[in-house]
């Protein structure tokens, strides 16, 4: 068990050099939980590499089985250091981050909120990112709400899951005393919590801040929400997508309300809903990722448009 423990310490640590060679700056901007993951993946390995330092005697009984299955804790432990390690946001994104005379960007480690700097829409958005993408690969895509006078909050998950961010949307509500109602939004995953969020306040008898809208980018509910009344559903997705495929977005329209609608953007891709590069499983576009970009800001911006002018 000491080379073992010894092999496993090593591991964790070409894992955890491994994660910041390719995605420091996810990690740097991204939620804490992941960057205090690495912290304690590092602690643990070295605090292992100095017990195990020599030869110890054989282990027996309940001690051994106790070796075994911190080793195979260890295990699971690493493997998910490794699978969340995130998607890294790319340009445009990152220059869409930039504050200017239309718009105020604010950074903090929960969330990134862009604020129209002329008067703002009483109507927000809330926006969920898919699994694993750090949050500012969404900027390019959501700054044109924020230039049309729309406040955007993009939230920052947990470990880069949406699950795990359920109670990001009433802590943004309550720090955007401005937005009267919400149009929540998200991208695969992301859109799966933000149908939950949409169905929650529907089933509110009174809500101080009303969620009015439901936008989908290449994402589909979990369960059956066809009986939401109040909120507009818009669903946007690509005909090329691997991930949330044209049979699941076709499958999704019995679990939504029947005058939802729904946007198909020719040779798009699951990756084309943000900026953070290829991802495992996508299928291959045959349309430009600006090209897709464009159309997909342009049907988020018509429904929140719709959604404010009480249409």
């Amino acid at each position: 068990m000491v080379w073992v423990a010894r092999v496993l310490a090593v591991l964790g640590l070409v894992i955890v050099v491994w994660v910041l060679a390719t995605a420091a700056p996810a990690v740097v901007h991204g939620h804490p939980a992941y960057a205090v993951m690495l912290l304690l993946t590092v602690a643990g390995c070295v605090a292992a590499l100095w017990l195990h330092h020599r030869r110890r005697p054989s282990l027996h009984g309940w001690r051994r089985v106790g070796s075994v299955a911190l080793a195979v804790g260890a295990v699971g432990w690493l493997a998910a250091v490794a699978w969340l390690k995130p998607f890294t946001a790319q340009q445009p994104a990152l220059a869409a981050m930039q504050s200017d005379s239309a718009v105020t960007v604010v950074e903090s480690p929960t969330r990134i909120v862009m604020t129209p700097t002329s008067v703002a829409s009483t109507t927000g958005v809330f926006f969920q990112p898919g699994a694993r993408v750090e949050a500012r690969a969404y900027a390019a895509v959501l700054r044109p709400l924020a230039e049309a006078g729309y406040t955007v909050v993009i939230a920052k998950q947990p470990l880069g899951i949406a699950f795990l961010a359920m109670g990001a949307f009433e802590a943004s509500q309550e720090s955007t005393p401005g937005v009267r109602s919400w149009v929540v939004a998200g991208h695969s995953l992301g859109g799966t919590v933000a149908s939950m969020e949409a169905a929650d306040h529907n089933a509110r008898v009174q809500s101080d801040w009303p969620v009015t809208g439901l936008l989908l980018h290449a994402s589909y509910p979990a369960s059956d929400i066809s009986d939401m009344a109040v909120a507009q559903v818009q669903s946007i997705w690509g005909t090329n997508d691997g991930l949330a495929t044209p049979a699941d977005i076709e499958e999704s329209k019995a679990n939504l309300p029947a005058d939802s609608r729904f946007t198909a953007i020719e040779g798009a891709v699951h990756a084309f809903f943000g900026d953070y590069g290829p991802q495992p499983g996508d299928g291959a576009p045959t349309i430009t990722h600006d090209e897709a970009r464009a159309q997909i800001t342009a049907a988020s911006l018509e429904l929140v448009a719709r959604v404010s002018a009480g249409r």
